[in-house]
Parts: structure tokens; C-alpha cells; sequence
């Protein structure tokens, strides 16, 4: 049996055109309002929401704003965080990181999606902080950032130390305390914040801060810094496991010791560091040496110096007092000498003695013949002897021409030997007051009066001082054809015996 349409027409059968039905008043409402609708039953629900979950698609807009995915292994649902409080955030949001956000839910009528607003984030729990502080410190490790190669030595005695901490805690007290106990020097704090929002930003800046100080300013350029804060827990400790913190101490010009926490904790600024201390006072004890011990480590380098010097001179003592044990005492090295100089003084007084005699005797002997007959006698025989000899001219004639044949040669060559001929040329003869010709300047020089020889006469001068008016001698004129005269032989002693040659 056919169907009629009419019997079961209720006016909510699709048609042609809408039609409303009698006694219908729900007018038909837009996409905007029942997306409206649901935005406020959504968010009257479930205003106040903590979800659990892993991030996924982490990514920051240019206007500050972070967006991303909160998922488990079954859901997942977007969330979005306002750039005022992801600007809050301690930790930097990355994928994979299992996190607590606290919000509320809404909807976004653009995508027909429902998304979580979030008003805050935490990492959930020790765990998810741990694999996030790994998951950092693998990245940065890549980059080379705490690399051996890139620590630098600490230098021996700084004399300026920049301390990055927190003015009020016990940490920069400790320090000044320690410093003060092993090496006085001149520290420069800048105060930070240790802990909480804005604090690894804060000790970036120090860290840059003190890089940026320029040698011979009005604040002086420390030679190292100290990054420093006392103990506490991971979260606590987070703000130097920050990427922002550990970039600038990697980054520092100046050496950096990392003090953070206590001996069993370790951050990511230690890692960056050139130098770890497991406590602030153990930085100042790395930072400075005890002054006592380089003042004793000086008196014994200067000690051993005096010691080295003196050595050379105490073994060449020893040395010395040795050879002289083994050289014999003078007096045994002069007994041999002093017994044969008696010996041979002895032997002098004989010999003369006994030559004495002997002259005597034969002076004896000599003068026996010396008779004054015996004299007279010879001499009459030899006068007999010479009458008898004959004396022929020819022989004198031949010997005489012969000794001028050998005297021509020595005439000629004579008077070119004549000290007195050079005058003639224009030379003169420097004599002493002894008559004596000076050959040499030094000679003169030991004379105080010099008698000067030219060719026409004498003349008398001093030696380094004016002399007085020279008496000139006029040579007396030689006569044509005499010859020259020779000069006067000087008078002998009288009292002396004249040489037979």
C-alpha cells in the first residue's frame, strides 16, 4: 500500500524551502553563535584545568606568543601562551619535554578546534628537569662549548677579582673572608639575582659586563671572575643551567671560575667554566695563593741563591786548603837551596883565597924579573938591534901607497858620515846639555833644556816652556882650501886609565 506523504509531513521534512512549523519558536542560529555558545559553556566548565602532558610542536611567534601541542599516548590538545607569560617562563619550552601547564580551556571558532590557554608551565617533576638539563647539555656540548681545549689557565696571582652573586647572601662574605685570610686583593661585585625569574638574564649581563670593561679605565678590568651561589635544590640551581648563562661564561674573555652549589652539585655553568670549585670558598682558594707560603717559597728560592753563589767559592776554599796540605813547607823546599848556597859561598871564600895566593906568587916571580939592570939591559940590546937593521924606502914607499889605496874608498864615503854635513841641507841637530845628540822625541822630552844646531850656529831653548834669548855662536869662516876642523875630542878623566884601542 503506497505511502502519503501529507499523512506524514510534521513541518521538519527537508523541502524545497524552509518552512517553520506551527508552534515552533527556535529560530535557526548562526555559526557564530553556537561557536560563541560553545566558547562559554567550555570555558564556564572548565575554567581552571591542569593538564599533564608531553610539548610537541613547539614554536614562538614574532609577537612574543608560544604556541604548541600538550599530548599523551592516546590525545592530544593545542595550547597557547601569551607572550606576558611565556616571557615568565624558567626554563625554555622544546619538544619532548613533559611538562604541568595550569590554564583553562577555550575554543577558537576560526578552526572549529578547542585549545588550552596557558597561564603557567613546570616541568613535571625531577625527572622531566633532569632530561631536559641532559637533553641541553648534549646540544651544547656539540657546539664545542665545553670542550678541554677551549679552558684556559687561571692566572697565578689576579690583581683585580670580579664576583658574580647575590650582595646579601653568605656566599660573597665567605669569599671576601677567604681572600683576605690567604692573599688580600681588590674585588669588584655585581650584585645579581641568584635564583628566580629574570636571575640567569641578570648573570649573563654580569658575566658580559665584566668582558666589556676596558684595561686603565675608572674601573679596573679584573684578571678573573668568580661566578658564585650557595647551595639548593635543581630548581633552585636552574638559573645557571640556563643556555642564555652558560653562552656567556663561555663566551668571557676573562677566566671564569664556576662556584655553584655545593661539592655534589653540578650545573651546566660548571661545565662552560675553566675552572669548577664544589664551593664558593674553595673559588677563593683557587683564585689566590696564601701569601705566607710565596713569602717562604722567596726566602728559600733567595736562600738557595745565596747558596749557589757561595758554592763555587766554598769548593774552590776546599780545593785550595787540599793543595795546600799536599804542597811541601817552604822551609823543605829551601833547605836543599840554602846547604849548597853555603856550599858554594864556602867554595867562593877558598877559591878566592887561593887565587889571591897564586896571583901573588906569580906577581912575585914577575917582579924578580923586573929588575931595574935587567930593564936597562934589554933596552941596550934592542937599540943595538935596531942600529943593525936597515931600513930600505922602497918598502916604506909600497906599504904607505898601499894604506892610501885602501883609505881613498873611506875618504870619499867619509864626508857623507859627517853628523855636521845634513845642516848644510836645512836639518837640525837636537843636543842635551851634556853635549850628547838626542835621536829620539822621548829623549828630548826627559831634557828641560835642548841646544838646537844649525847650520850657522846654536841655539838654546827649553823643553815645554818660552826660552830665554839663545846665545848664537857664530861659526867661525873656514879658509879657502883648509881643511875642515875637527871636532874637539872631550876631556878625559885624567885619574882613569885610557883604552889602548
Amino acid at each position: 500500500m503506497p505511502f502519503d506523504d501529507d499523512e506524514f509531513d510534521d513541518g521538519r521534512s527537508g523541502g524545497l524551502v524552509a518552512k517553520q512549523a506551527a508552534g515552533d519558536n527556535a529560530a535557526p542560529l548562526s555559526i557564530s553563535e553556537i561557536s560563541n555558545l560553545l566558547k562559554r559553556t567550555v570555558e564556564d566548565r572548565f575554567g581552571f584545568v591542569r593538564l599533564r602532558g608531553e610539548l610537541s610542536g613547539v614554536k614562538r611567534a614574532a609577537s612574543g606568543h608560544l604556541y604548541c601541542a600538550l599530548k599523551d599516548d592516546k590525545a592530544v590538545i593545542d595550547g597557547v601562551m601569551w607572550r606576558g607569560g611565556a616571557q615568565r617562563l624558567a626554563f625554555r619550552p622544546e619538544d619532548g619535554i613533559e611538562v604541568i601547564a595550569t590554564g583553562k580551556l577555550t575554543t577558537y571558532p576560526g578552526r572549529s578546534k578547542y585549545q588550552v590557554v596557558i597561564e603557567s608551565m613546570e616541568i613535571a617533576g625531577e625527572g622531566a628537569l633532569l632530561a631536559l638539563l641532559e637533553k641541553l647539555r648534549a646540544r651544547l656540548a656539540a657546539e664545542g662549548l665545553f670542550a678541554p681545549e677551549r679552558k684556559r689557565e687561571l692566572p697565578f696571582l689576579p690583581r683585580v677579582i670580579g664576583v658574580v652573586t647575590s650582595p646579601t647572601g653568605a656566599v660573597i662574605r665567605d669569599i671576601l673572608h677567604r681572600l683576605a685570610d690567604r692573599f688580600p686583593s681588590h674585588v669588584l661585585v655585581w650584585p645579581v639575582l641568584v635564583q628566580g625569574e629574570g636571575s640567569a638574564q641578570q648573570v649573563a649581563n654580569a658575566v658580559r659586563g665584566f668582558s666589556a670593561i676596558r684595561p686603565g679605565g675608572p674601573v679596573p678590568r679584573p684578571d678573573l671572575v668568580i661566578v658564585a651561589r650557595g647551595g639548593g635544590s635543581i630548581e633552585d640551581l636552574w638559573s645557571f643551567n640556563e643556555e642564555v648563562v652558560v653562552r656567556a661564561v663561555a663566551e668571557s674573555s676573562i677566566p671564569v671560575i664556576s662556584a655553584v652549589g655545593h661539592e655534589t652539585d653540578t650545573t651546566l655553568c660548571d661545565y662552560a667554566a675553566d675552572r669548577r670549585a664544589p664551593t664558593p670558598t674553595a673559588a677563593a682558594e683557587m683564585a689566590v695563593p696564601v701569601r705566607l707560603e710565596l713569602a717562604a717559597t722567596l726566602d728559600e728560592l733567595a736562600y738557595r741563591k745565596r747558596r749557589c753563589a757561595l758554592r763555587p767559592v766554598t769548593l774552590g776554599r776546599e780545593r785550595l786548603e787540599a793543595r795546600v796540605q799536599r804542597l811541601p813547607r817552604p822551609e823543605a823546599i829551601l833547605a836543599a837551596k840554602a846547604q849548597k848556597l853555603d856550599e858554594l859561598s864556602e867554595r867562593l871564600r877558598r877559591g878566592l883565597r887561593d887565587e889571591a895566593a897564586a896571583k901573588r906568587e906569580q906577581l912575585g916571580r914577575t917582579a924578580s924579573r923586573l929588575s931595574l939592570p935587567l930593564l936597562r939591559h934589554r933596552m941596550e940590546r934592542s937599540e943595538e938591534r935596531l942600529a943593525r937593521t936597515g931600513l930600505i924606502p922602497r918598502l916604506l914607499t909600497r906599504r904607505w901607497a898601499m894604506a892610501r889605496d885602501g883609505l881613498a874608498p873611506v875618504s870619499r864615503v867619509l864626508p857623507q858620515l859627517d853628523p855636521k854635513r845634513p845642516l848644510e841641507r836645512g836639518y837640525v841637530l837636537a843636543k842635551g846639555p851634556d853635549g850628547r845628540a838626542l835621536t829620539s822625541r822621548a829623549a828630548a822630552s826627559r831634557e828641560t833644556l835642548l841646544t838646537l844646531e844649525f847650520r850657522d850656529g846654536e841655539l838654546t831653548v827649553a823643553v815645554g816652556a818660552e826660552a830665554p834669548a839663545p846665545a848664537v855662536k857664530a861659526a867661525e869662516p873656514a879658509a879657502e882650501g883648509a881643511a875642515p876642523k875637527r871636532p874637539a875630542r872631550p876631556k878625559t878623566d885624567p885619574s882613569r886609565q885610557g883604552d889602548l884601542f
